[in-house]
C-alpha cells in the first residue's frame, strides 16, 4: 500500500467515528445507543491492533480530566519539596530567569503535545486563528492547580504576591508537564477524539 493511499485511509477513518460521534449523540433510541457504541468500539479496537492510526484532533471535557489528573500526579511532590520555595525567590529576584522558566514550560508543553511524537496531535479550530487549544487548556489547568494546591497547602500566603507568584510558577512548570503528559498518554479505552 502507498503512503498516499494509507493517509486517504486514516483520513476516511478519522471521519467515520466523528461522524459515529455525531450520530450517538443524537440518536434517542437506547438499542440504537447501543448499536453507535458498538460499531465506535469496534473502530476503536481496530485502531488499538494497528489497523488504523489513531489521530487526536479535537480536545474535550476528557482531555481536561486527563490534564488536571497528569497536573496533580507530577505536582504534589513538588508540592512539598522547599526547594520549589528557594527557587520561586530567585525567580522573584531575577524576572529574566521566571521569563526563560516560563518559555520553557510553554516549549515544554507545546514540544510533547506536537513534536515528541508521542501521539499524533492535529489543530483544529485555534484561537484567533493561530494560538492552538489544547497546549491553552493545558497550560491554564496547570497554573489554576498549582495556585490553588499551593495556597490550599499553605505553600504561599499571598502576603508578597510577586514572590509567591514566582513560587507557584515553579510548581507550574511540573504540572504543565504532567498535564500534557497526562492529556496524550491515556489509556486503552480511549476513542479518536477532535481538538
Amino acid at each position: 500500500m502507498s503512503r498516499s493511499t494509507g493517509r486517504r485511509d486514516d483520513t476516511t477513518i478519522g471521519e467515520l467515528y466523528e461522524q459515529l460521534e455525531t450520530l450517538e449523540e443524537t440518536v434517542d433510541d437506547p438499542a440504537e445507543r447501543k448499536e453507535v457504541h458498538r460499531t465506535m468500539t469496534l473502530v476503536d479496537r481496530l485502531s488499538h491492533n494497528g489497523m488504523v492510526n489513531r489521530v487526536i484532533t479535537r480536545f474535550t471535557g476528557k482531555d481536561k480530566a486527563e490534564a488536571f489528573v497528569g497536573s496533580i500526579i507530577v505536582g504534589i511532590p513538588l508540592l512539598v519539596e522547599d526547594g520549589v520555595i528557594e527557587i520561586g525567590a530567585f525567580l522573584a529576584e531575577t524576572p529574566t530567569f521566571l521569563v526563560a522558566n516560563l518559555a520553557l514550560a510553554v516549549s515544554l508543553v507545546v514540544g510533547i503535545l506536537y513534536v515528541a511524537d508521542f501521539r499524533e496531535v492535529q489543530i483544529n479550530n485555534p484561537y484567533f486563528g493561530v494560538i492552538p487549544r489544547r497546549p491553552v487548556w493545558v497550560l491554564g489547568i496547570a497554573f489554576v492547580t498549582a495556585t490553588m494546591m499551593m495556597t490550599l497547602w499553605g505553600r504561599v500566603a499571598w502576603d508578597e504576591p510577586w514572590v509567591n507568584l514566582c513560587q507557584v510558577s515553579v510548581v507550574f512548570t511540573g504540572m504543565a508537564i504532567g498535564g500534557s503528559l497526562g492529556d496524550i498518554l491515556p489509556g486503552e479505552e480511549e476513542r479518536v477524539r477532535s481538538e
